[in-house]
This record gives C-alpha cells, sequence and structure tokens, in this order.
C-alpha cells in the first residue's frame, strides 16, 4: 500500500493554486479603473473608461504575453475616501492592477492605500498604474514602489512649457488661474519659478484658485483675469473646469492667449470651437496627430464609439505591462513590478523607459497649437473642424526633471 506525505500533498496543492493564478499565456489579468463617473467630471471619466476597455481589446487580439486583459469599472465619485473603498473592494476581488488618473488627491490616497495593503497583506500585492494625476510629489517625497506614473508630471510639462513661452516675445503679462488642490497649487509653483528663471521680465499680475469641480460660471475668474491687464493664463484645468472657463472667456471677450494641460479632454474642444484659433496651447505627451499605431486606434475608436481616444498613457501602460509580463513570465504583481522598475519599451510616442529611480515615466512632450485641421494635421476632435498642432517638441531627455526620490524596494 502507497502512503501520501500530508504536506506533500498540501505542498502540491498550494503550487497548483499559484500556478492557476498567476499563469501567463491565456489567463485573463483584470485591471480595477478607478475614477469618476458622476458629477461634472463625469464625462472625462466615462471616456477614459471606454477608452480603457477598447484598448485593452486591441492588445487582447495580440501581445507579447499571451494574456488577456479585463477592464472593471469603479466610480470613486471623484472622492478620495471612495477610491480607498475601491482598492480594497479590489483586493477582495482578487484584483492585482489599478488605474487611475483623474484628481491628484485621489491618487495620494491610492497611493498610501496600495503601500498599506501591500505591507500587510502579502500575496495580495497591487500595482497603481498612474495614467494622468501628475502631481510630482508621487515621484519625489512619496514615491513608492508599487506606483509607476505613465504621464509626464508637472515639472517635466512646465519645464517643457516655460521653455516654448520664453521665446514668445508677445508674453509680457501672466495670470494663474488654477483648481484649489495640490495639482493646481504645483503648476502655479512650478510655473512662477520657471518663468522666474527664463523670463524675469515676464510680470505675474494675479495667482487664484478655484474649488475642483463645482464652479458651473467662470465668468467672475474671466472678470479678474482681464481686470490684471493679463496677455496670458497658466491653467492646469481639466474636465468641467476648463470647458467652461474657456467658455466663459469667449463669452467675457478676452482675447489673451491660454497655456493649457488638457484641451483634449472631453468637452473642452466643443467649448473652444473656432473662437480659440491661435491662442490655446497644450503641453502633453501627445496629440491628435500622431500617426502610426495611435492615429489607427483613435480612427477606429471614432468609428465605434463616435468619441475621441486622447489618452497616450493608455497604450503605455498596455505596452508596458505586456513586456514586463512576458520577461517575468507571469503575471504575479510582484514579478512584474520587479520588470516594470526600469523596464525600457516602444509606444505610440516613441522609446520610453520607466525610470528606475522613481517610477517617473520618461517620454517625449509636444507643445500643441488650436488651429484649423488641415492636410497636415487632419484630426478633429468632437468634429469641431479643429485641431491641436504640433509647433514645438521635446525628446525625452529635454523634459525630464531631477527627482528626490528615496525609493524602499521589497
Amino acid at each position: 500500500m502507497k502512503y501520501f506525505n500530508p504536506r506533500t500533498v498540501l505542498l502540491a496543492a498550494v503550487c497548483l493554486l499559484n500556478l492557476s493564478a498567476f499563469a501567463q499565456k491565456g489567463e485573463t489579468v483584470k485591471i480595477a479603473w478607478i475614477d469618476p463617473l458622476t458629477g461634472l467630471m463625469a464625462p472625462v471619466g466615462s471616456n477614459g473608461l471606454k477608452s480603457f476597455k477598447f484598448v485593452a481589446e486591441e492588445f487582447n487580439k495580440s501581445n507579447v504575453a499571451g494574456v488577456k486583459f479585463e477592464v472593471i469599472g469603479m466610480d470613486n465619485k471623484l472622492s478620495p475616501a471612495e477610491s480607498v473603498n475601491d482598492v480594497t473592494a479590489s483586493v477582495d476581488q482578487g484584483i492585482h492592477y489599478v488605474v487611475q488618473g483623474n484628481g491628484s488627491a485621489v491618487a495620494g490616497a491610492i497611493i498610501e492605500s496600495v503601500n498599506k495593503n501591500n505591507e500587510r497583506n502579502p500575496g495580495k500585492e497591487v500595482l497603481f498604474l498612474n495614467y494622468a494625476a501628475v502631481d510630482p510629489d508621487f515621484t519625489n517625497s512619496k514615491c513608492s514602489y508599487w506606483h509607476f506614473r505613465f504621464d509626464a508630471d508637472t515639472s517635466m510639462k512646465i519645464e517643457a512649457l516655460t521653455t516654448f513661452m520664453k521665446d514668445q516675445k508677445d508674453i509680457k503679462k501672466v495670470f494663474l488661474l488654477n483648481q484649489d488642490y495640490s495639482h493646481g497649487h504645483q503648476v502655479a509653483k512650478y510655473a512662477k519659478d520657471n518663468l522666474a528663471i527664463k523670463r524675469p521680465d515676464i510680470q505675474i499680475v494675479g495667482e487664484d484658485y478655484h474649488p475642483l469641480a463645482k464652479v458651473r460660471d467662470f465668468t467672475p475668474y474671466i472678470a479678474k483675469i482681464k481686470a490684471s491687464g493679463a496677455d496670458s493664463v497658466i491653467t492646469g484645468n481639466w474636465g468641467s473646469d476648463l470647458a467652461l472657463l474657456i467658455k466663459a472667456a469667449n463669452e467675457g471677450g478676452f482675447t489673451g492667449k491660454f497655456y493649457t494641460y488638457y484641451v483634449s479632454t472631453t468637452g473642452t474642444p466643443t467649448a473652444i470651437g473656432t473662437s480659440g484659433e491661435g491662442k490655446i496651447f497644450q503641453v502633453s505627451n501627445g496629440h491628435y496627430n500622431m500617426g502610426g499605431k495611435m492615429q489607427s486606434m483613435m480612427a477606429e475608436y471614432k468609428k465605434r464609439s463616435g468619441d475621441d481616444l486622447y489618452i497616450p498613457a493608455i497604450a503605455h501602460i498596455f505596452n508596458a505591462l505586456t513586456l514586463a509580463m512576458s520577461k517575468a513570465q507571469s503575471t504575479n504583481p510582484v514579478k512584474v513590478a520587479a520588470q516594470l522598475h526600469g523596464l525600457h519599451f516602444d509606444s505610440v510616442n516613441g522609446a520610453l523607459e520607466m525610470r528606475r529611480l522613481d517610477h517617473q515615466l520618461q517620454q517625449p512632450l509636444y507643445i500643441t497649437v488650436w488651429q484649423k485641421a488641415d492636410k497636415k494635421s487632419p484630426y478633429s476632435p468632437e468634429n469641431t473642424g479643429m485641431t491641436l498642432a504640433v509647433v514645438k517638441s521635446f525628446e525625452s531627455y529635454v523634459s525630464s526633471t531631477p527627482t528626490t526620490c528615496d525609493m524602499k524596494t521589497p
């Protein structure tokens, strides 16, 4: 009669469980998408969720890891507390990857939640893939091994934007208008610091903040801007806060220029219309007329949904994840994190690097201007007949900024 060692049987069962949980080829990898689907920012959130699902489907057709992705939307109502609850719910569902981008206050709460979870629950680790929350602290004083940022942070964007602005001799007086939370304050801080070095002759004639996603009429703010004598506005506003600001500027007769981050977000192109031609500038890690894989995905997305695909960082995430999983030969988040740490990969805007020091993606940035669509720049968002055309490109090494991150690795 043959006897079995119970410990051997138990070990074999655990091994089988691990193999089934972290098999690579053919496995479905669930990603929790945590962003707003209600409130004033719901249109931006809805576009983000649909975009993630669409790009996941594109990568499910073929990728180097041989995995399938399933994106699960969670409405955080733009609330840090709700977002922490969503992270907990993700862990309970066995989800090891979360993505978020709308709101740095939310991102900060997610980073803390993921750090605590991964410390307290070995075997249930979660990676936070940040696609648009750009507070520089997340890859400096608050950096985390479990957080990877796929957008450029504010220090990088303002570095590029002010490098462009220093050569615009018509800029004499600048007003800083931003949302009243960490992101808005960082935009103002870095703008003042950079302009003081690059264009000390420029006057900062006003600095103001407004509540996030609560203002429905920006007329009083436009009145302040006009009264200041500003010829230019720097704003990190996004979603309804940018669309309504531009609408109020058009209606209030402000003829100055806007230097922005998020013209492409849902609703803003329509708010600008044709009146912003030559007056609205955007700094970002992509644009409407990038060509290649991004252009083909944008065309297909618009054909299917009637909406615009405008977040290159989504493609970055899936390109990086599939390559890291292939290198790790696993979807285990700990093993995947080790491969993402310092990963070099190709995406829709070229050869990129997930910097080992702080997990800040190093990538090219572009300055674009709002103009009529033409043969060179044909893509028209929200069927406006307008587009964002490139006026300046910055290679990764130009837009890169230093880090103070002292990353603790597992």
